[in-house]
């Protein structure tokens, strides 16, 4: 029998597998080498033999334990006693690693801490502990990758006492690279500082505040600075509408046609476009305006297009 298969945990040999109760017991015992965790000496002696029972995940509906054959042990070189370690659990847990993750992605799929304790006879206080032992983990991992070639950065609000957040994604795998509280150049500038593989960003994309723009100026030398799609066209809304409220201060204040001069051509309705067009026919200057405003933003709605179609 493949114990690595089984278990997912390797150099272990399966010894014994037992059903009672409705649930799984392992016997295991651990065919590697084993070194003194203060000197890694291998000259070591045995001191007696113990189990340790420890909770593994689950196989469908049964509790799984493993009964691991251990051992005390003294080492001849620098004189200190321990007892044995195993790969894939840490020490003094009665849990392996593996297990602790699948009580994290349950937990994240939406099962409640009411019913995960229940169903795996735990406590509510060890599976919120796990969850966030494991969350800090994949956070770390997250934090040492190095940083994405194509970079996307952005704001949004993340809540009334601590303010505005940045989002940084990676836009080539569509996915989030890392989230840090703060929008301003002095609140990010310690984050950018200590940011791994910097040197690996060719293009970012972001809105066109001037505190990204410095900080990617600063940290991304060598990138290139794309504005984003959506804040582009927001901005020649903007200045679209003021310019409509210099040509009609009053029929500017009217939301109706607020609302219609916000929206493209083709989310209009029929009756919509007919209100629209009667309007900008008694303001020839102010059609023109709005004939060239829809032209380009549909050029800027274009997508999935080679430098050569651009070019065209």
């Amino acid at each position: 029998m493949n114990a690595e298969a089984v278990l997912g945990l390797a150099g272990f040999e399966i010894t014994s597998v037992e059903h009672s109760g409705g649930a799984v017991r392992i016997g295991a015992r651990y065919s590697g080498s084993i070194v003194c965790p203060d000197c890694s000496g291998g000259q070591l002696r045995s001191k007696g033999r113990y189990l340790r029972t420890v909770r593994h995940e689950s196989w469908g509906m049964r509790h799984c334990f493993l009964i691991l054959e251990a051992r005390k042990w003294l080492c001849r070189a620098c004189g200190r006693g321990f007892r044995q370690r195993f790969p894939g659990i840490l020490k003094w847990q009665r849990a392996t690693e593996l297990f602790r993750r699948m009580i994290f992605f349950r937990h994240w799929d939406g099962i409640s801490r009411r019913r995960l304790s229940l169903r795996e006879g735990l406590g509510s206080a060890t599976i919120e502990r796990w969850f966030l032992y494991v969350l800090k983990r994949l956070a770390a991992e997250r934090r040492s990758s190095r940083c994405p070639a194509v970079l996307g950065i952005d704001e949004h609000f993340f809540s009334r006492r601590q303010g505005y957040a940045t989002t940084l994604c990676d836009l080539k795998n569509h996915t989030v690279y890392d989230v840090v509280l703060g929008r301003s150049e002095a609140s990010l500038e310690g984050y950018f500082h200590s940011l791994e593989g910097k040197g690996l960003v060719r293009v970012v994309c972001m809105d066109l505040a001037t505190s990204y723009r410095a900080l990617v100026r600063k940290h991304f030398p060598h990138a290139l600075i794309v504005a984003d799609r959506f804040h582009v066209i927001r901005l020649i809304n903007h200045h679209f509408l003021n310019c409509w409220r210099d040509l009609d201060g009053i029929g500017s204040r009217n939301r109706g046609l607020l609302s219609l001069m916000r929206r493209h051509r083709h989310n209009l309705s029929p009756v919509q476009s007919e209100k629209l067009a009667a309007y900008l026919a008694a303001h020839p200057a102010l059609e023109v305006i709005y004939r060239f405003k829809q032209r380009l933003c549909y050029l800027l709605l274009k997508k999935h297009r080679t430098r050569n179609n651009a070019r065209c």
